[in-house]
Parts: structure tokens; C-alpha cells; sequence
């Protein structure tokens, strides 16, 4: 009768969390379409406006903050560089800005922690080791192809050898269960002001923003209760043991959700509550890096256009190269992984530096910056 009772137990455990995962998910979701309201007309005119590498690299970070996709600044990017709006050399910075800029999404979703210390600290420091490693692999490859254009050099060479290639169209299974949900509230909110307007908008965010803290605080409090010690020994075996399967995971999994930000924000409740830790999120992370360059590349084949071919390549051969540069050396992987964890420390003790961080990095340092070339 006991034994019964705990199997009960442990599979209500496991309902409710499937259930505050989906919520998790859709708030995700709601938050994108709120975020893609707000700024991507504002992102497809501040493309078009650029032939300077330096601002160009500020435009993919502030462009991607506000729509909160790498693939949709891609997409903007590809078909203004399709009609002759910018070259493929000036659109390369720019993805790298959109590689930056998209993980503000897990670092918003650490922000769901911030009133409970540990918690927060574990939090901030897995959505941030993201954002180091894509910041140094920037420094390191941002002026690299200024000097050789060896990204364009080799994105031109691969797709000439996939011209006439069909496309292939992937529907992430996620994207798909959430649809409907995100799409309802989207016209909740949408009759509550009588059209799809800034004020919709807002409201949207709102909802997506108490959505996202319920389902993260419920979720680790059910975790926690749920997994004891056997899920952390089975990921410590299997993950932190080998870090070539943890990028594979990451690779994976973005491949079939087809979003990096969904695979790196579900980590973010794992690391804080415990299960993981930031060494063993890193790999799965770089992972994801990797694996949300492979849809964009799938789909260029079908357009027949080779810029947007290159571009796509561009992109991969960035996030690959940034990964080779980085990953296999002990030393410069324990950079951003240092780097995460010393702000996660300090973010602990002084919530406003998180805060400040992600307004500073994501959208007034990059904004201040276009604005002040505008008059150079």
C-alpha cells in the first residue's frame, strides 16, 4: 500500500511537471511574439540602414534583443541581402550580433530567480556563461574577418558545392504544442484593446513575464522533491563525464526544437535547482549554438538565392569555428564558464547589476553606440 502510494506520488510529480514545462514553453513563446511586436519593424529598418561592420555587429545584437530570434534577424538579414539591401560582407557582422543578441531570452528566464538567492546564483550564472562564450567568440572572429574574410571566403566555397540543393522544412514539435496556446492569449489580449496595437503588446508581455515565474518556481520546487539524488547521478555520469555528449545533446535537441533559446532556458531551472551545474550545462549549450545554424542552412537551400545560402553558411562556420577556438582547451573553456560564475556571485548579492547588465549589454549600449556613428 505504501509502495503504491509513492508511485502515486512520483507520477502526479511528473504530471505536474510536464504541465508547468508546457507553461514554461507557451510563456516563452508569448514572450517572442510580444518581443516580435514590439521591434521587428523597427529591426528590418535598422538592418537596412547600415554598410559599417562595427554598427552592423551593434544592429544584430539591439535587432535580435527586441525580436528575441536568431532566425528571425537571419531571415530579415537573408531577404535584404536576396533584394541587393546589403551586401554579404556586411550582413556577416551582423549575424554574429544576432548570435549575442539571442541569448538574452535565458538570461530574462534567470531573471525568474531573482528572489531566491541560491537559486539566482546558480540561475544567472548558466544563462550568462551563454553570453560570454558568444561575446569572446566575437572578439576573437569580429576582427579576424575584417582582416581575411575567411568566413565569407569559406561560406561562398561550401555553397557552391550545395547549389540546386532542395530545401528541407522542419516543424519544431514545441513550437507546434505551444502554438495554440500563445495564439490565444495573443487574441485575448488583442479584443481586451480591440486590435493588435502596442497596448496588446504589453499586455502580452505582462502575462507571458507572471506566466514564466510561476511555472520557474514551481518547477524547481517539484523537481527538487522529485528527482533527490538520482537524476543528478545519472547527468553527472552521463553528461558531466563526457563533454563531446553534452554537445551532442545540445546539437540534438536544437535541431529538433529548432531553437536555441529553448534548449538553453530549459536548462536555466535545472542549474538552479541543483540538478546541473554550470561546467555540465556548458557543453549542451555550445551544443545549441551549433545546431540552431542547421534549420537556417536546410531552408536556404530551398530559396535557389545564393546569397541567402552564404549567409546561412556564415553563420554555421562562425558558431563552429567559435566552438573549435574555445571548447577543446581547457584553459579558454574555463573563460566564460569563470566569467559566468564570479557575475552570478556578485548579480547574487546586488540584483541591480543584473538588471543593469541586461538592459546595458542587450539594448542601451548597443543602441547608444548606432546612435553616435549616425554622427561620426
Amino acid at each position: 500500500m505504501e509502495r503504491m502510494k509513492k508511485t502515486l506520488e512520483v507520477a502526479l510529480k511528473i504530471v505536474a511537471v510536464a504541465m508547468l514545462l508546457y507553461c514554461f514553453l507557451v510563456s516563452i513563446g508569448l514572450m517572442g511574439a510580444a518581443f516580435k511586436g514590439f521591434g521587428k519593424g523597427f529591426a528590418e529598418n535598422l538592418i537596412k540602414t547600415t554598410s559599417n561592420p562595427f554598427v552592423g555587429l551593434f544592429i544584430g545584437i539591439l535587432a535580435t534583443s527586441l525580436v528575441q530570434s536568431s532566425s528571425t534577424t537571419t531571415s530579415v538579414v537573408v531577404g535584404i541581402v536576396g533584394a541587393g539591401g546589403i551586401t554579404v560582407g556586411n550582413a556577416i557582422p551582423i549575424i554574429m550580433g544576432a548570435n549575442i543578441g539571442t541569448t538574452v531570452t535565458n538570461t530574462l528566464v534567470s531573471l525568474g530567480h531573482v528572489s531566491r538567492k541560491d537559486e539566482f546564483r546558480r540561475a544567472i550564472s548558466a544563462a550568462t556563461v551563454h553570453d560570454f562564450f558568444n561575446l569572446i567568440c566575437v572578439s576573437i572572429l569580429f576582427p579576424l574577418e575584417l582582416a581575411t574574410g575567411v568566413l565569407e571566403k569559406g561560406a561562398t566555397l561550401m555553397s557552391s558545392a550545395f547549389m540546386g540543393v532542395g530545401g528541407i522544412k522542419f516543424t519544431s514539435p514545441v513550437k507546434l504544442a505551444t502554438k495554440p496556446a500563445v495564439h490565444l492569449v495573443q487574441d485575448i489580449a488583442e479584443f481586451m484593446v480591440g486590435d493588435a496595437s502596442l497596448a496588446s503588446y504589453i499586455i502580452m508581455l505582462v502575462l507571458s513575464m507572471l506566466l514564466l515565474f510561476f511555472a520557474l518556481y514551481f518547477i524547481v520546487k517539484v523537481m527538487k522533491s522529485l528527482v533527490v539524488n538520482r537524476a543528478e547521478i545519472i547527468l553527472d555520469n552521463v553528461i558531466s563525464r563526457s563533454r563531446f555528449l553534452g554537445l551532442i545533446a545540445g546539437l540534438a535537441f536544437t535541431i529538433i526544437v529548432q531553437s536555441s533559446s529553448i534548449t538553453t532556458s530549459l536548462l536555466i531551472p535545472l542549474v538552479a535547482a541543483g540538478i546541473l551545474t554550470v561546467e555540465s550545462a556548458f557543453p549542451i549549450t555550445v551544443g545549441a549554438n551549433i545546431g540552431t545554424t542547421t534549420t537556417a542552412i536546410l531552408a536556404s537551400f530551398a530559396t535557389g538565392n545564393i546569397s541567402a545560402i552564404v549567409i546561412a553558411f556564415a553563420h554555421f562556420l562562425f558558431n563552429l569555428a567559435g566552438t573549435l577556438f574555445i571548447y577543446p582547451i581547457r584553459v579558454f573553456r574555463m573563460i566564460p564558464i569563470n566569467l559566468a560564475k564570479s557575475f552570478g556571485n556578485l548579480a547574487a548579492e546586488k540584483k541591480r547589476y543584473a538588471v543593469a547588465y541586461v538592459l546595458g549589454v542587450f539594448l542601451f549600449v548597443p543602441a547608444l553606440l548606432i546612435l553616435v556613428s549616425k554622427y561620426l
